[in-house]
């Protein structure tokens, strides 16, 4: 017997968003303005760089006073390493970027040979906080993989806290011994779980706005723990996922469909908050 009808396929497709993006998303600028400001002042007495005749007499300067100041350089190629970055030098060694900064004569190779000492007498940038907050924030832009795969998890834990349904995130297998009877030697850690009077929830979530390979196999997997975990007394799967690239897996989202009796997407979430959690 399969769980759900076609015409419920039909529409649960039909209800895939295209994204999960909103405009929060894109940058952390709290995290960007407070990297930035861990280095201000060392940006400020680079700064005096800027537009001088003799650059290395103004390295000089700012090196009797304080030469620590030059230790936050790799950041203004756009490395955030600190200084473990590894380059070859003019000589052709591999070096970290760090023993650049471990004298005048290697902060000048630095600025001459990164085109910085341009840069900066010709006055192609002005100010050395802007221009960090700047390479900051394209650096920011990188790491929205690593919170796009926490966006839909937000989305679903916004959810449950609009509706005061009580969770816990991350939650391993192994926490039962039954379930870990049922799926065998592979520890499953589950996005959310919720316990009612009745039964507890294991939850997993995803969003996938493009297509691949990996939308076959997370569908194959959920229909293979699923049954196993269902037929465990006062425990019950659920998936929740969502996206349009699911239309370039419809297959085998489909036999997921009509064998995991509680799949949902963000539309119908909410069937599934008032029909078993309330």
């Amino acid at each position: 017997m399969v769980a759900h009808t076609p015409a419920e396929f039909t529409t649960f497709m039909s209800q895939l968003k295209e994204t999960n993006q909103s405009l929060d998303f894109f940058c952390d600028f709290d995290k960007i303005h407070s990297n930035v400001d861990e280095i201000r002042l060392s940006l400020c007495m680079l700064n005096s760089l800027i537009g001088v005749a003799d650059m290395r007499s103004a390295v000089e300067t700012i090196w009797r006073r304080d030469s620590a100041a030059f230790n936050v350089m790799d950041i203004l190629i756009a490395v955030r390493s600190e200084g473990k970055k590894k380059v070859l030098d003019s000589l052709g060694e591999c070096v970290t970027l760090d023993t650049l900064f471990e004298s005048i004569d290697g902060v000048m190779e630095f600025l001459e040979n990164t085109g910085l000492a341009d840069v900066l007498q010709n006055r192609k940038i002005t100010n050395l906080v802007d221009y960090v907050f700047g390479v900051e924030t394209g650096l920011d832009s990188n790491a929205r993989k690593n919170r796009s795969g926490h966006v839909m998890e937000n989305m679903v834990a916004e959810i449950f806290n609009e509706n005061a349904i009580p969770y816990r995130t991350e939650v391993y297998s192994s926490e039962w011994p039954a379930i870990t009877d049922a799926l065998g030697d592979d520890e499953k850690r589950f996005d959310f779980v919720i316990e009612t009077a009745d039964k507890k929830y294991l939850i997993e979530v995803n969003f996938y706005s493009g297509g691949g390979s990996k939308l076959n196999e997370v569908a194959r997997s959920y229909s293979d723990i699923a049954p196993k975990i269902n037929a465990v007394d006062g425990f019950e799967f659920v998936w929740i996922t969502d996206g349009i690239g699911w239309n370039s897996a419809k297959n085998k989202l489909q036999e997921a469909f009509n064998i995991i009796p509680s799949i949902y997407n963000l539309t119908s979430i909410q069937s599934f908050i008032n029909d078993k959690l309330q």
